[in-house]
């Protein structure tokens, strides 16, 4: 079986359509991805309070106030931040694994922030380390 039909639209898919899941007697939700994103997307919006909350307390969203001072104090870093975005949704630029130990979850770091797409790859441990022993990058104001 190489196709599967999604309980919420009814569309008959392949089974990469779906998310995988051990549970699942063939080994993938019952939904497909498309109403999986949209029924999540929906949830966000209808509790959007909750997340902003929770994800304040989780540290994974910062006060208008705090970005706008960060933006602020380091005009360079912000702007290369932004640089690395589009060239990666372009597709001019592309992950690559971590230099040192060959992780796939890795942050673009940039030596100097006047080259902003002059970025090395690194794992957040070996990010963390980098800076620890060498500081701040170049240009970062």
């Amino acid at each position: 079986m190489d196709s599967k039909s999604c309980f919420k639209c009814g569309e008959n898919k392949p089974l990469t359509a779906f998310y995988k899941h051990s549970g699942m007697s063939d080994g993938r939700i019952g939904k497909c991805k498309e109403c999986n994103k949209s029924d999540v997307r929906a949830n966000r919006a209808a509790n959007i309070d909750y997340y902003r909350e929770y994800d304040r307390d989780r540290g994974n969203r910062q006060g208008y106030d705090y970005v706008k001072e960060y933006r602020a104090k380091y005009p360079n870093k912000y702007k290369a931040h932004g640089v690395v975005a589009r060239a990666m949704r372009a597709g001019k630029l592309f992950k690559e694994p971590c230099e040192v130990c060959k992780g796939t979850d890795v942050h673009a770091h940039h030596d100097d922030y006047a080259k902003p797409l002059n970025v090395r790859w690194l794992c957040p441990v070996h990010h963390k380390e980098w800076h620890t022993k060498n500081g701040s990058a170049k240009n970062a104001f």
